[in-house]
This record gives C-alpha cells, sequence and structure tokens, in this order.
C-alpha cells in the first residue's frame, strides 16, 4: 500500500482512518506473511535450480573428471575404476562391518509347494535371512549355479517364487537347473524410509548393511558342496534390481546381473519431474536417496563397475518407474564400456510391452547362457 504527500500533507485512505489497533496490527501481518512466502518461494526455488543444475546438467562434466578408463583389455579396465569403486563403497553404499555370533540356523521351510530351508546366521544385533532351495533333481551330483532371487519393496523372499511382477522366476530357475537364494530385505516404504534416516546419523546405507548381510550368508552357503562358488548370478526386480546394481560392482563373486524394472535415467528419475515417468522427488520415498550418488553415479557408471561381468537390463515400456525411451538413452551408453573392450555380448536389455515386471524366458537362458561350467569372465 503506497501512501502519499500533497503539499507535504500525508494523505490517508478513508477506510485505514477506521481500522485501528489490533485490526491494523493484522492487516500489518499479513501483509508481512505475503511478503515472507514470496522471498521464501523464491529462495526455495533458487536453492532447486541450482541444485539441478549441478545434479543434472553439470553431471557430465563433472563425472568426466572422476573417471579415468583404461579401454586396453579387461583386467585394466578393472584396475582402471577401482578409485571410483571404492569411492562407490565409501561415499554412497557405506557397508557396516559385521561379524558372525553364532552358527546358521537352518530349518524346513516350504514355498509354494517348494521344498527348501530357512536360513538365519546371527550378526550381533541384527541377523540375515533367507530362503534357500535346490532343484529337484541334479545332474550327476556335480555342482550347481546358484542365483540369489531379490525381492523388491513391498515384497517378501517368497514373492520371488510366485506371480504378480516376479512371474514365478525364482521358480523357473530352479526348473532350469539352479540352485535359489532368496534373501529377506526390509519391506515397505515407510519401514526402509525410517531405517534410512538413522543410517544417514551412523554414515552408512541400509543397502550397505543388507550386502553385508548377503555376503555373510554367501561365505557359508558357497561352502555348500552342492553349489559351484564360481557360477553365482543375481536377478533382481525393482528395489531388488536396485540391489543387484548396488552390490555388484562391490561383490565379485557374482559373476551375472540381472536387473528387472529398476535401470533408469537416474538423473532424470531422481530430480526432474514428467508426467511420462515418476519422479522420486515429488514421491515420499525417503529411502531411495543416497549421499553422494549424483556425484558420478549415474546408472551408466555403476554399469562401468560391474563391466565386465555379463549384464541384462528388463524394462516395461508400461512401466512408469521410467519413460522407456530414455532408459534406452542411458544404456546406449552403459553399453559402450562392455563395446570398447570387445565384448558386447555380455550386456543386453529387453524393452518389452508389459509394467513393472521380470521376463522370465531371456532372463532364465541369460543366467543359462553365462554361468555354465566352461565360461570365462
Amino acid at each position: 500500500m503506497e501512501l502519499k504527500k500533497i503539499s507535504g500533507v500525508l494523505l490517508v485512505p478513508l477506510f485505514l482512518i477506521f481500522i485501528t489497533g489490533p485490526a491494523m496490527a493484522q492487516v500489518q501481518e499479513k501483509t508481512f506473511e505475503q511478503m515472507e512466502t514470496e522471498r521464501t518461494d523464491l529462495y526455495a526455488t533458487r536453492l532447486e535450480n541450482y541444485l539441478r543444475m549441478y545434479l543434472v546438467d553439470q553431471y557430465n562434466e563433472r563425472a568426466e573428471k572422476f573417471w579415468n578408463r583404461d579401454y586396453s583389455s579387461p583386467d585394466a579396465f578393472i584396475r582402471s575404476v577401482e578409485p571410483n569403486r571404492e569411492r562407490w563403497r565409501s561415499v554412497v553404499i557405506k557397508p557396516p562391518v559385521l561379524s558372525k555370533t553364532g552358527p546358521l540356523v537352518r530349518r524346513p521351510y516350504t514355498v509354494e509347494g517348494i521344498k527348501g530351508e530357512w536360513i538365519e546366521l546371527p550378526l550381533g544385533p541384527i541377523t540375515a535371512q533367507a530362503f534357500i532351495a535346490f532343484p529337484g533333481r541334479q545332474n550327476n551330483n556335480k555342482p550347481l549355479p546358484l542365483v540369489i532371487a531379490q525381492h523388491g519393496i513391498g515384497s517378501t523372499p517368497e514373492s520371488t517364487f510366485k506371480g504378480g511382477g516376479y512371474n514365478t522366476y525364482a521358480t523357473e530357475l530352479l526348473k532350469a537347473g539352479f540352485a535359489v537364494l532368496a534373501p529377506m530385505n526390509l519391506r515397505t516404504i515407510e519401514r526402509r524410509g525410517r531405517i534410512e534416516r538413522l543410517c544417514r546419523l551412523a554414515d552408512i546405507s541400509l543397502p550397505g548393511i543388507e550386502l553385508a548381510r548377503l555376503q555373510h550368508l554367501l561365505d557359508i552357503v558357497l561352502e555348500d558342496p552342492r553349489i559351484d562358488d564360481q557360477r553365482v548370478g543375481m536377478w533382481g526386480l525393482s528395489l531388488g534390481g536396485m540391489a543387484t546394481m548396488f552390490w555388484m560392482p562391490l561383490e565379485p563373486r557374482i559373476k551375472a546381473g540381472v536387473v528387472s524394472a529398476w535401470f533408469n535415467h537416474r538423473r532424470n528419475k531422481m530430480v526432474i519431474p514428467d508426467d511420462r515417468y515418476s519422479c522420486f522427488l515429488v514421491t515420499t520415498e525417503e529411502h531411495a536417496f543416497f549421499s553422494g550418488w549424483l556425484t558420478e553415479f549415474t546408472d551408466h557408471d555403476v554399469v562401468s563397475l560391474i563391466c565386465p561381468r555379463p549384464l541384462l537390463i528388463h524394462h516395461g515400456k508400461a512401466d512408469r518407474i521410467a519413460w522407456w525411451p530414455q532408459v534406452i538413452e542411458e544404456f546406449n551408453i552403459a553399453k559402450t564400456h562392455y563395446e570398447k573392450l570387445n565384448i558386447p555380448e555380455r550386456i543386453g536389455i529387453e524393452i518389452h510391452d508389459g509394467g513393472h515386471e521380470a521376463i522370465v524366458e531371456s532372463g532364465v537362458k541369460f543366467m543359462a547362457g553365462w554361468l555354465n561350467p566352461d565360461q570365462k569372465y
């Protein structure tokens, strides 16, 4: 509101003559609230634009300075990304040191008519738990390849043997002659978000805890003479796909991976809202944010920490976790690591017409093709 002077006399609007005391204070307060809201909105917008520019627009220029890949040979390549692998471990995943505090406990357990064992390993105040099953018939008692079947959020180890988005892929792996280990991770958005808050205070991450749990399980499971410890794969759906991509760079015993319904144009997925896909920034899924992730580790860069091991990506055109052309764009960058090493056959993608699901036929075929006893990595 502007008050004017004419010949030195202050002109006051008539309606203000009747606004005195508390009423005048209310007008002034409302004006301040409007002003404060506007300046705070502007500041918030500027902050978001600044961070969006850093995380998305400046990503390629920034990340390029962190990577020094050597494509002269697979071994040279692995050595060249070792500093990045260590930063992936120490900056993003941050697995804690857990120690076994008791023997592995086994009990008979049946899932969808499949007889196996529920196993539980004490690790101090927590445990590592999983369902493990073997094919009904074993080929001449030769050690079997093992696939880690990792469930997603809102699901359980048992889900991988059922329908829905899992399409019983763990069951189909058993039929194809694989042993299956289905670890239990924390489910539900709310629980993971709550625990992730505590993890940030402790400078670790929930995927880091769950990686450490899996590694301790593998220490024991891979001693089983029924399992070939050189033929281990991992196949995860949704948040299980996240686990596959997060853990393979740090667990060399996993020789091949299938990522269903997770691989993404990560910068857009995390930061840029868009009607064509769901952006984590505008959801309540706080559990999906990890310190340092987009400094140098968008999805095509994380793939280079898995390379030269074989990797298959599944994405459905009807799956709103991503807009499928952007998935292809990210994949085309990821596959260049394999192409430059002259091993393009080790990475693949299946863009299908379905939704948030695993594709059984191609996934089982991929695992069977790479986890055979004569394959070299």
